[in-house]
């Protein structure tokens, strides 16, 4: 197709563990010869040993990968640490070369692989920008109409003289991130990197690189974070194993890697010693289910979910209230108890069950907290177990969620669905 700007055949890259050249020739021949003569390694590190005894053993870290990529789409690339994303990316920005396989790139690519990707470290922020739109193709004067733009978005102007050596990790790839958006390359290609910025800069980031694809520039953009993925991204390939296991819809995509992911049926048990809590009451499982009853860890926000804890009790007539927390972002979204303390007259296994309502968590993931404990009078805690359970909120922007038809990053650990009104008030 006259339209495809990235094309990937057939895509392998191996590599040899333990095998690590010197990094010159000079080395490399070194080793040889003491290798030759029956000599120690000149370049061992003292002590290292291959503990795994996996010395030589070849490592496909990208098998037989194929798709194609037309021009002006925002391709999402997912999948675990390890998978291959970082890889690929690599060979298509031409960082490393394939073992086998053929990649056509048709356009300008601005990577940003890792802090400081292009950067020279004794140059200055200034000097660097220039230096990475002459990478680009851009003459002096296509640079000098961005500068402007490029450094007020970075936010280090007072020390855009100062040499790049000198920045914090944050400051490095604020800037590097500021050049490689805003020096319009055809091809912007953007990994987990910005996971190093603030919250208010990746915010920034996304936004930019939602205009970038708004004007039919191509972006590829790995990430772990599914609402940045689904919010981006049209379509999306997952990896697994260096192998691609799934490509078609962001939102297919996305849902198939939660749902294959760890915890996918929604569920963590315990049984014996392990589970958490005291000989009166121990907690045995706790689930998050779907309206159907179905376990998930995968949670639309305009669709109801309903906690079930389960716990055993082991002493007749104890009284108490259990209690759940809803962790992101290091802070406890929200905190839910039992109304009241009940009292258990029995012994055996009990369950608490709660509905979590829709359109009241925004975006993002949560973990669960669970808490069983007495405070009227004697003040006695049984069980406190912390982020015991871990789920996904994604917004499918259907236009039926609080967002509405608002397509970019709405701020917040909760986005309750409000009732808003406007009216004429007369002429001013």
């Amino acid at each position: 197709m006259s339209n495809t700007v990235i094309s990937v055949e057939n895509l392998s890259k191996t590599y040899r563990l333990g095998v690590i050249g010197t990094g010159t020739f000079f080395g490399d021949l070194n080793r040889w010869w003491a290798k030759k003569r029956g000599r120690p390694d000149p370049y061992e590190k003292i002590g290292e040993t291959d503990h795994g005894n996996r010395m030589g053993e070849t490592l496909w870290a990208l098998d037989d990968v194929s798709f194609k990529l037309p021009e002006g789409e925002a391709l999402g690339i997912i999948g675990r640490n390890g998978a291959g994303k970082s890889t690929l990316l690599k060979i298509l920005s031409r960082v490393t070369a394939p073992t086998s396989g053929v990649v056509k790139v048709k356009g300008r690519i601005a990577s940003l692989l890792e802090v400081g990707t292009g950067f020279h470290p004794e140059l200055t922020g200034r000097e660097n920008i220039y230096l990475n739109g002459a990478i680009l193709g851009m003459n002096r004067a296509e640079v000098n109409r961005k500068y402007d733009e490029i450094v007020d978005f970075s936010g280090v102007a007072k020390f855009i003289d100062t040499p790049v050596k000198r920045y914090s990790s944050g400051m490095y790839v604020r800037l590097a991130f500021a050049v490689a958006a805003h020096l319009e390359p055809e091809i912007l290609v953007v990994d987990e990197v910005l996971a190093v910025g603030d919250a208010e800069f990746q915010r920034k980031c996304l936004g930019k690189m939602s205009d970038v694809a708004s004007e039919g520039r191509t972006v590829l953009f790995v990430s772990h974070n599914m609402p940045a993925i689904l919010r981006l991204c049209s379509s999306a390939i997952m990896m697994d194993r260096g192998r691609l296991v799934k490509q078609g819809s962001a939102v297919e995509v996305t849902n198939f890697y939660l749902n294959n992911n760890e915890n996918a049926e929604g569920a963590v048990f315990w049984s014996g010693e392990q589970a958490p809590g005291t000989d009166e009451v121990k907690l045995v499982g706790i689930k998050l289910l779907d309206s159907e009853g179905k376990g998930k860890s995968l949670v639309e926000i305009n669709t109801p979910s309903y906690l079930e804890i389960e716990y055993l009790v082991g002493t007749p007539g104890l009284k108490f209230r259990v209690s759940a927390g809803f962790n992101t972002q290091g802070v406890v979204a929200f905190t839910t108890n039992e109304l009241t303390e009940s009292v258990h007259e029995r012994v055996g296994r009990y369950v608490s069950r709660v509905e979590i309502p829709p359109n009241l968590l925004s975006e993002g993931e949560y973990s669960i907290s669970v808490s069983i404990f007495a405070s009227k009078g004697l003040k006695i805690r049984y069980v406190r177990a912390k982020n015991v359970l871990t789920f996904q909120v994604v917004d499918y922007i259907t236009g039926n969620s609080a967002r509405g038809d608002f397509a970019q990053n709405v701020a917040g650990v909760l986005r309750p669905s409000l009732q808003w009104d406007m009216k004429y008030a007369g002429e001013v």
